[in-house]
């Protein structure tokens, strides 16, 4: 594609593009493709012969979208958001055309120095220690997994880098049974193994019982074995239960262990000082993540990962072949701050956001959505035939279908999951579901940066019909 030719299409694709943001309310929020529909339909071998590029668009627009869930859609209620916004879409058309490879300084000084600035900017927004210093991954997944191999290398003063796992026996791990999977994960790639890692007890509102933590942690020093890791969550992914954290963190400290904090969606709503009781206790922390990329309108991938003292972080992950070795001194190499070699420019699209926007507007947003998350909770509260599951700290609404005279818990369970299916091939909103305490949850997150009163209004009037209509 020769250069006129690209700028033409280029104003074309944008066109559809904001067609698309503009119309996407008009979509199903969840796609009605059935298994094979999309693969059905794409040939079996690829052209020998480059195609015209408005066959292309045809096809994207008949094939590959009926396959398409609308996370951008306003009623988008489903797992937690991944947003956009109109200057992190730019930025991201931005980063592709410069495609630049943000592995050291020397090969983009700009997108090293942008970074280290707006991680700055985040900390503070977040309200987060001055001792923290920050660097942007893919996803919280791999932030947590960079905690978990630095705090084996910490505990076993970097040996299990250079020799192996096999001299130091078990390492042992530890996490709420309300945390999320990529803990478990993150302790199996690591080489800690399933079996060391301890999912602590919870209490009634799904936060981690310290009390517990310490019980295990020392079961498993009286046994011989080592804890190396435990990880808060600022917001479980089931219901957004916030682990007791200054507490938690005076067990970790009584044992010398790492601290990982996993605030992947609920950290956005430290945005607002009000909410900043929720990280009471952070400079006992160790390492901490939030995603931008959920809920403060950054398009996906964009992890914010903290640590208090990056150099145990370089000093876990730094190597230096010759072939890229460099003459610079005192500058950050990012290759050395994590898993990847290879890096995005993923700093543009925070920083167009928290410029477009500045942080009051990120407040503006935050709260509103917490506001009709509240919204919904008061509805719910008020009818006789709903209630809620868990507290609702931020946006996130725990709640199920309990007509009267219906008490049997596995009847109520068929009874949610039914209004579940009907609700979502609807096309008209989007929930997942989780169970708390054994029990089938229906979830309900408002955080699609679209979302108005009256796609919370309609969300609330279709679950009461449907429900009723069972």
């Amino acid at each position: 594609m020769e250069n006129e030719e690209f700028r033409r299409r280029a104003h074309e694709t944008v066109d559809w593009m904001a067609d698309y943001l503009e119309g996407v309310e008009d979509y199903p929020v969840r796609s009605q493709a059935g298994p094979g529909d999309v693969l059905n339909q794409l040939p079996p071998s690829p052209p020998e012969e480059g195609e015209p590029f408005d066959d292309i668009m045809t096809d994207l627009d008949s094939i590959i979208m009926p396959g398409i869930t609308h996370w951008q859609h306003p009623s988008f209620f489903a797992y937690f958001p991944a947003n956009n916004s109109p200057p992190s879409v730019l930025a991201e058309m931005i980063v592709s055309a410069l495609s630049v490879q943000c592995m050291i300084w020397q090969t983009s000084p700009a997108a090293t120095e942008l970074e280290e600035r707006v991680m700055e900017w985040l900390r503070d927004m977040l309200g987060l220690p001055k001792t923290f210093t920050g660097v942007l991954q893919d996803t919280a997944s791999t932030a947590t997994l960079c905690a978990i191999v630095s705090a084996r290398e910490r505990a076993t003063d970097h040996a299990v880098n250079a020799k192996g796992m096999g001299v130091w026996g078990d390492l042992t791990a530890y996490c709420s049974t309300e945390t999320h999977s990529s803990i478990e994960k993150g302790v199996k790639i690591a080489g800690l193994g399933r079996e060391n890692l301890r999912k602590v007890p919870v209490d009634v509102d799904f936060a981690m019982v310290p009390g517990e933590l310490e019980k295990a942690i020392q079961e498993d020093l009286d046994d011989g074995k080592r804890p190396v890791i435990a990880v808060a969550t600022i917001g479980t992914t089931g219901s957004t239960a916030i682990d007791p954290l200054r507490e938690i963190g005076e067990v970790c400290k009584k044992h010398g262990i790492w601290l990982h904090v996993d605030a992947a969606h609920a950290g956005t709503a430290l945005l607002l000082p009000e909410y900043r009781w929720m990280v009471d206790g952070i400079v006992m922390a160790d390492s901490f993540v939030m995603n931008p990329h959920k809920w403060m309108l950054s398009n996906l991938p964009c992890s914010a990962y903290f640590v208090r003292d990056p150099e145990a972080l370089v000093r876990t992950f730094e190597i230096m072949p010759e072939y890229l070795r460099t003459s610079e001194a005192g500058v950050t190499n990012y290759r050395d701050w994590g898993i990847q070699l290879g890096r995005r420019f993923n700093a543009l699209k925070l920083w167009f956001v928290i410029r477009s926007y500045g942080v009051e507007g990120l407040q503006a947003i935050v709260r509103e959505h917490i506001r009709l998350a509240r919204w919904i909770v008061e509805r719910i509260e008020a009818s006789e035939d709903f209630e809620v599951l868990a507290p609702v700290p931020v946006n996130l609404v725990c709640f199920r279908y309990h007509p009267a005279g219906v008490d049997d818990p596995d009847e109520m369970d068929r009874l949610n999951q039914e209004l579940l299916e009907g609700l979502n091939s609807t096309g008209k909103l989007y929930l997942t579901h989780t169970r708390l305490g054994g029990v089938l949850t229906l979830r309900l997150v408002v955080g699609q940066t679209r979302v108005e009163q009256g796609h919370v209004e309609r969300a609330w009037e279709l679950i009461q019909r449907t429900a009723r209509q069972l």
